[in-house]
């Protein structure tokens, strides 16, 4: 497959989180050959199924899971030829200016993100971002034009395209979180090529960005035996310190720790690294993890849980970047952990009963 030009289509369609319906449609077009059976749930998810070789029924199932909105904006007012907006899941003012965006009203609208300009401002605000409620967009039309075509609540995407870097890296908005649905794209590719036992189903999931509410219905409906999760992570970069955990871009996939994943899952992803002879990096994760493997995790009666996460510079702005090696890693480490998953698995990864063996014991005794 061609990465490049996968990740490129996927990151220069519009998606913000509630409205993903065209980045849907390139996931399944993409996906259509790769997996036995593809449906989108009531909320949007849209889950590809790769069925397991096993004779056992039924069958294990292990869940892949990268979302696929994007941060965006929604309108809020319409001030004469100008619209204002809210922010949908996390856009930083301090980007905005300037920027072209894509305002999804009765018809598709571009415009241009400004603010009143400096010399027009108090003393006190000049040297000041400016807030997210000061910013305007300007369509270019007039006030007749703006209040025929655009609606309060409608969306509003940035319009940038990707532009390809130096040393196989790419840069664009909305890599977080479709480096990941790239991803599970490279793994599916992977697995045609390679025998498994476990049914496979690749989500890609809605709604992270506000609130993980595409995986939590996802994981509730397949109610899979084991997950994984991917999503971006802070790669190295000017302005992030050692201890907020940077990893290298190109450097490899990260795998997190902590209370949010099942620490024998995370001993076995490390051992098919090993046998991949691929570096991998830790990120401990003491609390929430902020991904949808918090909401997988607690999902039914509990799902054991992994992140494998990409590193990514410029979180949440219009330029991040990403390294294509991390994402072919990512994918290719997800397939050989699936081709090596075993009918047992499961209880390879039970947690330990302390009172098992005394119970064993006095079992032994009573006999």
């Amino acid at each position: 497959m061609d990465l490049k030009q996968h990740l490129t289509r996927l990151c220069q369609a519009h998606g913000p989180s509630g409205y993903e319906g065209p980045v849907r449609e390139i996931v399944r077009s993409e996906w259509a050959a790769l997996v036995d059976d593809l449906t989108t749930d009531a909320l949007g998810n849209l889950i590809g199924v790769k069925w397991g070789r096993s004779h056992t029924e039924p069958r294990r199932k292990i869940m892949l899971a990268a979302h696929m909105d994007e941060i965006g904006m929604l309108v809020r007012q319409i001030d004469g030829p100008f619209v204002r907006v809210h922010d949908v899941g996390g856009m930083d003012s301090r980007v905005m200016l300037s920027q072209p965006v894509l305002v999804h009203g009765r018809e598709p609208l571009p415009g241009v993100v400004a603010a009143a300009p400096p010399h027009m401002l108090p003393p006190n605000k000049r040297g000041q971002y400016p807030a997210m409620d000061e910013l305007i967009i300007d369509l270019g039309r007039s006030a007749e034009e703006v209040a025929a075509l655009v609606r309060v609540g409608d969306p509003v995407t940035l319009d940038v395209p990707v532009v390809e870097l130096m040393s196989d890296r790419l840069a664009g908005k909305a890599m977080d979180d479709r480096a990941c649905v790239a991803a599970l794209t490279v793994c599916l590719d992977e697995l045609r090529q390679r025998t498994h036992c476990w049914d496979v189903y690749a989500v890609a999931t809605v709604q992270e960005e506000v609130g993980l509410r595409g995986a939590r219905v996802a994981a509730h409906h397949l109610n899979p035996d084991v997950a994984i999760a991917l999503d971006v992570t802070f790669a190295q970069q000017h302005g992030v310190s050692e201890s907020d955990g940077p990893y290298k871009l190109g450097g490899g996939p990260v795998l997190s720790v902590g209370p949010n994943f099942h620490p024998k899952l995370y001993d076995r992803l490390q051992e098919t690294a090993k046998r991949l002879e691929m570096t991998v990096n830790v990120d401990p994760i003491p609390g929430r993890s902020g991904t949808d493997a918090w909401a997988i995790q607690v999902a039914r009666s509990g799902v054991p849980t992994a992140l494998i996460s990409v590193p990514l510079r410029n979180m949440h702005s219009p330029v991040e970047i990403v390294d294509l090696n991390d994402i072919r890693r990512a994918g290719r480490l997800l397939a050989e952990f699936i081709a090596g998953l075993q009918e047992d698995f499961l209880t390879t990864i039970a947690w330990d009963d302390p009172l098992a063996k005394d119970r064993e014991q006095q079992g032994d005794a009573q006999a």
